[in-house]
């Protein structure tokens, strides 16, 4: 659905040269013209407008003085710096153009009517004056010369098989006699010129010629291959033209027919049968066909045609005609009216090829014209849901135009056609988004005609419905009507004559005012004009478009965008310079257009299509090329791009990798979204979406979720854009349009969480209003059915950018719970009969589903039916509740109501037998009430309220209870049923001790024992578990005798010991069993020096000192002196050995990172430079390992995890070893401060000052070693270097691979304690200052 709009124009009008025009070539390198004439050749540049070189050839005899001579071809020979020149006399010649040596190179003395190149340039192919054709190379040796006419077929020609004689087939309408009826042949057509054409293959394999044969005078088309055979001769075709043009890409051949009532363009096979047609817009024998150009990608075929001479008709015209082809219909894009009479006659004209859209055409007043077109969408700009979408497609004089807003029609057909009365060049919308709909056409006669879409009573003959609407059918659409046509009312008219594409880049700006540009003729300039409305009486038919001002401007104007908002326009120049240009500015000064540094904006290269967008507060040019490139101003952003779209606060693009992306503008960046286009995934879904290969973007439907694609081959595709759908959902529910937004979200399934999530404190507000929109139960219910705690604004659809307005949840209140509640509240007060299932479904939905409260809702519609319209019945409700819950738990919920009502009810819906549940309930009624619970909630498994039940039918029941707590283990719910000082509390009591001791929980049964009075238990237990205090107590209470109590006591105290607990074990033997001796040996032990003093200065045993204290004293300060030193020896080997590993490891990784892994099978060889192994060695030998062990028990596994750190030289992680048992040391050390202070006390009391002194410093000089080491161990640098890879302008690649291995080999996260250094307490005052 793309118009053909012009990019630019080139004119060089009165070439100075000699003679008149014949034909002309080009030299792409140069960028030049090659124009030859009766007296020779002229080579002009158009772009600075002069002539390069003349080359005469009469003076040198190969054309005649009289000017009579003709050059019927030129070719320009690319890698010679020559072209080359074939005369109608039969000369073949050489020119250089530098030295303007002239050469002839072969002569035809029966002359030459056709000399045609290869596309290759490696064949020349010449008719001659004799009917044949001669094959050359390009050095012009000949190869073969054959006869035009040939009587054979040729190699292609088709095998019968035999299924039937002509005679016995059937011929359709045509009848029977069609089998009798004799082929006739019709001459040539009466302005054939019977010149022989011949075309090329794009590939240069084959060629075509079509000749007018001598014997019956019609035309054929004969195909012959590259070595000059021939593949095949055109099935008769009757009045068949003279001109040809073969389809670069190969497929087809083209060429005309007339035909009784009309003209067509006909498409050849290579086989030489028909194959497809469109029919020309002119009647029979009004026109005729001088020639049909393909461009150079087969896109566009130009049809250059003439007036045939009429009575009638004074003035003779002729046309360049471009047309495509999409969804297999040909549309006339552009139509060029030139005159045949004068300068502005066309003599010849030809597609560039190299750019693909350029037209070149010379006029016989030696007039040039060239002209590039590109592919443009016109399609309305409209921001408000009063916008239709449209999209104008010009056919010849028919502008189509569909309606995207309330119907996809594909094309070619559409909503409804304009019907203009001569052929249509270019399309435009009002730029005014209040009056968007509304259409301009600029026809080949420079009129525009106005379409105002309004309320007209009147019928408009000039737009017809297209495929909507019908018999019987009201199409609910707007009709554009036409208000008026206008002349465009130039200063000199005589510039339409020569150049027919005066005007270009028309643009309705304003109600009564457009823009256009029209380029200079003499240089490269461009003129900017305000087109006005003049006035004239409303009646007249015709109106007039006079020029208010014009802005000239420095430079070839190729495109032009609008803003309606900013009243600013956007003008591209050749050279990719962007200008600014308001329009409403008194002073019609154009500047140049400036980014937010205040630079001029320039493309690198032009573009075909500019969009002006606001981009994170900024207005920004949008440009896309030819070649996919996309600037945003002068910032290339993709390289992939294949079309683009500017909606509301959205860009839309497509890509070479068949995906489209959305990116939100109003708060992103150039550096954010040329990240996005550039990455290959993108991070947030709403983004990006895949689309079917080729697709471009037609249109975006405003207000709405609509995405126009077009295929390839001209189909469209509609989808819903992610981000223009939640984009669009947000904005309703802004709005508070719950409805539209429930239906969207619906249809393009978007999870209906989104309706409360987006902003939950809104919609909990205003819930009634959101019930009262939806009005359908069904929809409400599928509201509730999709409702999850989840917040989806998190997970599925964030926000573009962060938002204030979400609520932020208590973390106690559910989601699902305030939604249910609210909902259901505003339904009960509107109409609770017609919400009545979905006030049933808001009880399901919630956390915790409320059955019972549901089964009573339905219990009360059985037993009082409400009598209103909309009312459900209890039938109804149960049937649906059926579909929301399982119907075994809904008999289940409905039996723990002991409602029997309800649960008959219930169990008629499901699938029970009834002879199964009737006896159930039949034996259920005849119980006592709480034992009819009790078996009910026991059925149900609800032992907690079977129990509660149970206690209450008597003492008779209790053994049964007590099985059942013991059997499901409640006993701390069934101690609250019953008084403290029952024998029902005692015997639960007693069983759960019992239970306790099971599971080697004896404090706690002790406990409960105690609790109960079941003392010889509780004292039982509190002996297992070592509670010597709890036992003591339970002693006394039981009545011990003094001599029991002494024998529990060394019980205790045996217990005690071998829990190490000496000083509780010396307080039970003092106090209970009176031995005080044993309890000061207990003392001495535990090194409780100072309490061992106190009993023997107690019990007034003096003695004991010398005996037992002062040995223990000493030989304990021996002890201290050798762990010390050892102590002190490992902190001093494993610190050397530490630093030795770091340096080694640091030598390593400044090496090269790669050597390290052929350190990997020889690691138990080396000596300390083994304990560095590369960290991919590392991870291979551990990951394989670990999977090996992963099966084993824990304990193995502990082991496995302990010998990962070991402190053998050369092992893989020695250095973290290494750290770990520094750890330790200073860890026991630091433990010891209390002890060391003890101990220095009673060393002086006893006189023992040189062991004090010895101790003390030996001690002081350990922990100054060790708080000198701290900082060299655990440096800063290794922290951080053990924990993240160095990165940054000074890294290289080896340093950055060798901290990324270190990284690997580090400690894993459990670990990662290792490298806090320990703390040393200094505040702890363990010296004895009385030893200094």
């Amino acid at each position: 659905m793309r118009n053909l709009q012009l990019f630019q124009s080139l004119e060089f009008r009165d070439i100075q040269a000699l003679g008149k025009p014949q034909c002309f070539s080009l030299r792409t390198e140069h960028r030049t013209v090659i124009i030859g004439s009766e007296h020779g050749l002229t080579e002009v540049d158009p772009v600075t407008r002069e002539v390069k070189n003349e080359i005469p050839l009469v003076a040198e005899g190969f054309l005649p003085e009289d000017g009579s001579g003709c050059i019927i071809g030129i070719q320009d020979l690319l890698d010679q710096e020559s072209v080359c020149v074939a005369t109608a006399s039969g000369d073949v010649l050489l020119c250089n153009l530098k030295t303007h040596q002239l050469e002839c190179v072969g002569s035809v003395a029966s002359g030459i009517s056709v000399m045609s190149w290869s596309p290759d340039q490696e064949l020349v192919l010449l008719a001659t004056g004799q009917q044949t054709l001669i094959m050359m190379t390009r050095d012009f040796d000949p190869i073969m010369e054959q006869q035009i006419h040939q009587d054979d077929f040729g190699a292609s020609k088709f095998i019968t098989v035999g299924w039937g004689k002509k005679e016995t087939q059937f011929h359709g309408s045509e009848g029977r006699q069609a089998a009798f009826q004799m082929q006739m042949h019709e001459s040539a057509l009466p302005w054939d010129d019977h010149r022989t054409h011949v075309t090329w293959r794009g590939d240069g394999q084959f060629f075509a010629v079509s000749v007018v044969c001598p014997e019956t005078g019609a035309r054929k088309v004969r195909v012959w291959n590259r070595e000059f055979a021939l593949q095949s001769t055109s099935e008769p075709v009757a009045g068949l033209g003279p001109v040809l043009a073969w389809k670069p890409s190969g497929s087809l051949i083209a060429s005309t027919q007339d035909k009784p009532n009309q003209q067509d363009v006909v498409f050849f096979e290579k086989n030489g049968l028909l194959h497809g047609h469109f029919t020309l817009p002119f009647l029979k024998d009004e026109v005729k066909v001088n020639g049909l150009l393909w461009n150079a990608d087969s896109s566009v075929l130009a049809v250059w045609l003439e007036d045939l001479p009429r009575e009638d008709s004074s003035t003779l015209k002729s046309y360049v005609q471009l047309w495509t082809v999409g969804n297999y219909h040909w549309y006339l894009k552009q139509s060029l009216p030139f005159s045949t009479s004068g300068k502005s006659k066309i003599v010849s004209l030809m597609w560039d090829p190299v750019t693909p859209y350029r037209l070149h055409i010379l006029c016989q007043g030696w007039h040039y014209l060239c002209y590039d077109w590109h592919w443009t969408t016109d399609r309305s700009s409209g921001d408000n849901s009063s916008d239709l979408a449209n999209v104008a497609v010009i056919d010849g004089s028919r502008v189509l135009v569909t309606v995207f807003r309330q119907t996809v029609i594909p094309p070619p057909m559409s909503t409804y056609r304009l019907l203009l009365p001569h052929p249509v060049n270019q399309v435009t919308f009002s730029a005014n988004p209040e009056k968007s709909n509304n259409l301009a056409v600029l026809d080949a006669s420079n009129q525009i005609s106005v379409y105002k879409c309004g309320d007209n009573p009147s019928v408009d003959p000039t737009v017809k419905l297209g495929a909507v609407g019908g018999n019987g059918f009201k199409v609910p659409l707007r009709m554009p009507h036409l208000e008026k046509r206008y002349i465009i009312q130039f200063d000199n008219n005589e510039d339409q004559e020569v150049n027919p594409l005066t005007l270009s880049l028309l643009t309705w700006i304003e109600e009564d005012m457009f823009l256009g540009v029209s380029h200079s003729q003499s240089s490269p300039q461009s003129v900017l004009h305000h087109l006005t409305i003049a006035p004239s009486e409303e009646d007249k038919e015709q109106g007039q478009l006079n020029v208010s001002s014009s802005v000239t401007v420095d430079g070839v104007i190729i495109s032009l965008c609008c803003s309606s908002k900013t009243k600013s326009l956007a003008l591209q120049l050749a050279d990719g310079q962007v200008l600014k240009y308001l329009w409403e500015s008194p002073s019609l000064a154009v500047e140049p257009w400036k980014n937010s540094r205040g630079l001029p904006v320039r493309f690198p290269c032009p573009c075909t299509q500019t969009e002006l967008a606001m981009i994170g507060g900024e207005e920004c040019v949008l440009g896309l090329t030819d070649k996919c490139r996309f600037f945003i101003n002068d910032t290339e952003v993709a390289s992939n791009i294949t079309s683009f779209a500017v909606y509301d606060e959205f860009l839309l693009l497509t890509t070479h990798s068949h995906t489209c992306q959305c990116f939100p503008l109003r708060d992103i960046s150039f550096k954010t979204l040329q990240a996005g286009l550039c990455s290959s995934h993108v991070a947030n879904g709403e983004i990006l979406r895949k689309v079917e290969r080729g697709s471009r973007i037609v249109t975006v439907v405003p207000q709405d979720t609509k995405l126009i694609l077009q295929m390839p081959r001209g189909n469209l595709e509609v989808v819903h854009h992610r981000a223009l759908v939640l984009a669009q959902i947000r904005k309703w529910l802004d709005k508070l349009m719950f409805k539209e937004a429930f239906e969207c979200m619906r249809k393009l399934r978007i999870n209906l969480n989104l309706i409360h999530d987006h902003n939950p404190k809104v919609f909990l507000e205003n819930v009634e209003a959101f019930v009262r929109q939806i009005d359908s139960v069904n929809h409400i219910n599928l509201f509730f059915t999709e409702l999850k705690e989840e917040d989806v604004t998190k997970t599925m659809y964030p926000p573009p950018v962060t938002s204030d307005l979400h609520l932020s949840r208590d973390p106690d209140g559910k989601k699902l719970d305030l939604i249910c509640d609210a909902m259901r509240a505003a339904m009960e007060s509107i109409n609770p009969h017609k919400y009545c299932l979905s006030i049933l479904t808001s009880h399901v939905k919630k956390t915790t589903p409320e059955l019972e409260i549901v089964l009573q809702k339905v219990h009360e519609l059985q037993e009082n039916a409400p009598r209103v319209p909309d009312a459900v019945s209890a039938e109804e409700a149960l049937k649906y509740l059926l579909l929301l819950v399982d119907v075994n738990e809904l008999y289940n919920h409905s039996l723990g109501t002991y409602d029997f009502d309800l649960v008959l009810m219930v169990a008629e819906k499901s699938q029970k037998d009834p002879k199964e549940y009737l006896p159930f309930l039949n034996t259920l009624k005849k119980m006592e009430t709480n034992y009819q619970r009790f078996t009910i909630d026991k059925y149900l498994k609800r032992y907690e309220r079977a129990i509660g039940h149970l206690s209450k039918c008597g003492p008779e029941y209790f053994s049964e209870c007590l099985n059942l707590i013991k059997d499901k283990n409640l006993y701390k719910e069934a101690l609250k049923l019953y008084p403290p000082n029952s024998q029902q509390y005692k015997a639960i009591s007693i069983a759960y001790g019992e239970h306790l001791i099971q599971e080697n929980l004896h404090e706690p049964a002790g406990l409960v024992f105690a609790r109960c009075g079941a003392h010889e238990e509780a004292l039982s237990a509190f002996l297992t578990c070592g509670s010597w205090q709890q036992a003591l107590c339970m002693a006394v209470q039981l009545h011990f005798s003094k001599d029991r109590l002494a024998g529990l006591g060394r019980t205790l105290a045996g217990k005690l010991v071998e829990q190490r607990k000496l000083s509780e074990a010396a307080i039970v033997l003092e106090q209970y069993a009176q031995d005080y001796e044993e309890a000061v040996l207990l003392l001495l032990e535990g090194a409780s020096w100072e309490e061992a003093l106190r009993l023997v200065y107690k019990y007034n045993r003096l003695d004991i000192i010398e005996t037992n204290i002062k040995p223990s004293i000493l030989e304990a300060q021996k002890n201290y002196m050798v762990f010390l030193d050892s102590q002190t020896s490992a902190f001093t080997h494993h610190k050397k050995r530490l630093l030795v590993v770091r340096e080694l490891k640091e030598q390593m990784q400044q090496g090269n990172v790669d050597d390290e892994v052929h350190h990997g099978q020889e690691s138990d060889l080396f000596s300390e430079t083994s304990s560095v192994v590369s960290g991919s060695e590392m991870s291979g030998k551990y990951s394989h390992s670990n999977s090996r062990i992963s099966a084993r028990s824990s304990k193995n596994r502990r082991k496995a995890e302990r010998k990962k750190h070991s402190l053998k030289e050369g092992s893989p992680l020695e250095d973290l070893a290494l750290l770990e048992a520094l750890n330790e040391v200073v860890q026991s050390i630091e433990k010891l401060k209390d002890e060391v202070h003890g101990i220095l006390k009673v060393l002086f009391l006893f006189e023992f000052d040189e062991q004090g002194r010895e101790l003390q410093t030996a001690f002081e000089g350990t922990l100054q070693l060790m708080e000198r080491s701290l900082p060299e161990i655990w440096t800063l640098a290794y922290q951080q270097t053990s924990a993240m890879p160095v990165l940054g302008p000074d890294s290289t690649a080896n340093s950055i691979m060798a901290s990324y291995q270190r990284q690997k080999t580090s400690a894993p996260v459990p670990d990662a304690e290792i490298f806090i250094p320990p703390k040393i307490d200094r505040r702890n005052q363990w010296k004895l200052s009385l030893l200094e």
